[in-house]
């Protein structure tokens, strides 16, 4: 069944949309290089080719009011001494916002943003007097220059702009020994027939080779007074002047070689860069005799073949649904495991027993197999991230008053794509923070006989199973007694408290909601809620963020952040006969050790494990009916960012890969708990969320543990129980 047109056309939109947020990151990439090198043709000539490809792009979809505001930049740019005007960097960063916020008002059948502010830029940037005239030279048939002198108002040669198809065409023609021409011939006004003598100009030009590409469209208005031909041939210019000179039909025939055939040179560093469409349209005359003119360099075969390299665009929807399915195969597995263990214990002696294991251990390797292909497809480089952020440091740091230098490192360093998504607006927050709170103004770094530029780093590195994503500026630091005044000031802890803490625990106020050390509030820092989201999109992606800060030097923010959020490998263990699992990762050590051995200090619990003292997590009520303490325990030693905690636990049940199921708000409303997995014999078990019961845990009493476990943690326990029916019975 074939799609109606409505189909078409809102599929080709959906796909639009998806491309044109690269479209629009380029071209903010581009106006940060441009206001860095001002005047720099080749930048500008790449802004137009971004502008173009979005205007046709939005035209083909129907969307008018872009394609027209699109086109009207366009034109801009391609007039004579716009590339000199230092005002094209400032209009790019305002078309590249004013398109974004119309692509989300498409996308959301919103009101459209006016863009009367950015047409009257771009007047003013084409009404600018003073601007001097170009000249360039060009090839006739007979081998001697003309020079042309245009006028700052004349629009550009019509056949500046080539596909990409139509580039990589020219590569192939250049590499296959062929000249690539630029042949323009211009009707004869007292033609009685323009369009006929199109065709048959048309047809004269094709004798003479491959035609690659043909301006203007026979549609268009232009089409009957001037055409332009990309051909590849191995004719003379003179030789394809003569034919294309038909009496009372072509007034003019100017032929133009582009590249001359590349027979045995070798290959361009960059290819693409050579065959760069506006570097056709304003080709310098050679500098050589004309009798021996400088060879092109040759392309490089290899980014051409990676020009058409196969790329599948796949919505990251259809990889969760995947990824969902591998999932409930693990835990199929898991099932079968199961049975053949129950099997094995009825019929020990059966000959099918091996049969049944080899065939579960060549699943496993496949699933194993399966599960890791399709997690590296869900896998994306952090760059898709870190590429949003020399903008965005532009603008904070000219709302501050600051000059500020962004350096990214890591940018290869692979991450899960919800991850990635969930950790921007966290990141956002450090970086604006590290710019408001961190450097200083140039006249305060002069003083302290700092560079008057200061500098934020990003970097992201792989740290066993987990990616470290740092947030380092070389800013004033963080002034620990002042934010332990501060905190006292705002009644989150007590003078004496507060004389305890040490520097870590100090900087862990930073995080708190309403908390700030700002002067003065501003639009960029000082109300006290972004390090509070930083916190809370932490905890929920099972992740833990460390402070490192240096007075006068610095401070760097670094986030530990796992691999995926769908599969984990975990340690099972039993409380009052509840059944509870953490990440494998997590632990350090198993310990046994006797209830006489936990201490109390200060209302909370110690345990001094070899050299260490462990502050004490537990979970369950201490055993009443033991008056000397002499039962043993089991203490799981979990490392909860850069701290140590003893758990202690009632007893193991193993390890065990679970598929992470994600739970109902309503029907589970805590933050101890990050999701759920069901095992092969319909035991459901809890992940915990190790962040959360370190604040929840910790800060109760011990005569409250109990009572804080058995409110949030046994209690929705048996109301998950209720809301999934388990396939077989467990102690659970």
């Amino acid at each position: 069944m074939t799609n109606t047109p409505d189909d078409r056309g809102a599929e080709l939109r959906d796909l639009f949309y998806e491309t044109s947020q690269e479209l629009l990151q380029a071209l903010n990439d581009q106006a940060l290089h441009l206001e860095k090198a001002p005047g720099d043709e080749e930048i500008v000539r790449g802004i137009r080719r971004t502008v173009h490809t979005l205007k046709g792009d939005s035209a083909a979809c129907g969307l008018r009011e872009l394609s027209e505001i699109s086109h009207q930049f366009e034109d801009a740019l391609s007039l004579e001494g716009a590339a000199t005007q230092s005002a094209v960097a400032e209009i790019a960063f305002a078309a590249a916002d004013l398109f974004a916020e119309m692509i989300a008002a498409y996308r959301t059948a919103s009101q459209l943003p006016s863009a009367r502010a950015l047409s009257k830029k771009i007047h003013d940037l084409t009404a600018t007097p003073g601007k001097g005239k170009v000249r360039r030279t060009r090839k006739t048939a007979s081998g001697k220059e003309s020079s042309s002198k245009a006028s700052a108002g004349a629009p550009a040669k019509s056949g500046a702009d080539w596909t990409e198809y139509e580039k990589l065409a020219m590569v192939k023609a250049q590499a296959d020994g062929q000249d690539v021409l630029h042949v323009t011939v211009k009707i004869d006004p007292h033609c009685a027939m323009p369009i006929a003598g199109r065709q048959l100009v048309q047809n004269a030009v094709s004798t003479m080779g491959p035609v690659i590409a043909v301006r203007p469209d026979a549609k268009s208005p232009a089409a009957t007074k001037q055409i332009d031909f990309v051909l590849a041939s191995v004719q003379t210019a003179e030789q394809i002047a003569a034919k294309c000179k038909i009496p009372t039909i072509v007034a003019e025939v100017t032929v133009e070689t582009l590249y001359a055939a590349a027979a045995g040179a070798p290959p361009a560093a960059n290819p693409i860069a050579t065959l760069d469409a506006t570097a056709i349209e304003a080709a310098p005359a050679p500098a050589e005799p004309e009798s021996a003119p400088p060879a092109a360099p040759a392309p490089d075969a290899s980014v051409a073949a990676a020009m058409v390299e196969n790329i599948l665009r796949v919505e990251a929807g259809r990889i969760d649904n995947v990824l969902n399915l591998v999932g409930e195969l693990i835990i199929g597995k898991s099932m079968l495991q199961q049975a053949l263990l129950e099997f094995s214990k009825r019929y020990p002696k059966e000959l099918l027993r091996g049969k049944f294991a080899d065939a579960m251990n060549f699943q496993a390797r496949v699933l194993n197999d399966l599960q890791r292909s399709v997690m590296k497809i869900r896998m994306v480089p952090v760059d898709q991230l870190f590429r949003r952020f020399p903008r965005m440091v532009r603008d904070v740091s000219r709302q501050c008053a600051r000059e500020v230098e962004l350096v990214l490192s890591g940018h290869d360093t692979d991450l899960d794509k919800g991850i990635l998504d969930a950790i921007a607006e966290p990141l956002t927050h450090l970086v604006r923070n590290a710019i408001s709170h961190g450097i200083e103004s140039p006249e305060e770094r002069r003083k302290l006989g700092k560079p008057a530029q200061g500098m934020v780093k990003l970097n992201a590195y792989h740290q066993g199973n987990q990616v470290v994503v740092e947030i380092t500026d070389d800013g004033r630091g963080i002034d620990v007694n002042k934010i332990r005044a501060k905190a006292i000031e705002l009644g989150f802890t007590t003078p004496e408290e507060a004389a305890r803490l040490t520097e870590t625990e100090t900087l862990d106020f930073i995080f708190r909601p309403g908390f700030s050390t700002a002067d003065q509030v501003t639009e960029v820092s000082g109300r006290g809620v972004g390090m509070d989201v930083v916190q809370s999109v932490l905890r929920r992606l099972k992740a833990s963020i460390r402070v490192d800060t240096r007075p006068g030097q610095g401070t760097t923010f670094s986030l530990k952040l796992p691999l995926t959020l769908a599969i984990i490998k975990a340690l099972l263990f039993w409380v009052e006969q509840r059944l509870y699992a953490i990440p494998l990762n997590a632990v350090v050590e198993i310990a046994r050790t006797f209830e006489s051995e936990v201490h109390q200090v200060d209302n909370y619990e110690v345990l001094q494990l070899r050299n260490q003292v462990l502050p004490v997590l537990r979970l369950g009520r201490p055993v009443s009916n033991d008056p000397d303490r002499k039962s043993k325990l089991f203490v799981l030693v979990i490392l909860v960012g850069e701290r140590k905690y003893g758990l202690i636990v009632d007893a193991l049940d193993g390890e065990e890969e679970l598929v992470i199921k994600a739970l109902d708000d309503q029907t589970f409303s805590t933050d101890l708990v990050s999701g759920a997995s069901i095992l092969g014999d319909g035991r459901v078990v809890l992940i915990l969320n190790l962040s959360a019961v370190v604040d929840h845990v910790a800060k109760a009493r011990p005569e409250e543990t109990g009572q804080v476990n058995s409110g949030l943690l046994l209690t929705h326990t048996d109301r998950l129980r209720m809301a999934i029916t388990p396939a077989a019975g467990g102690q659970s």
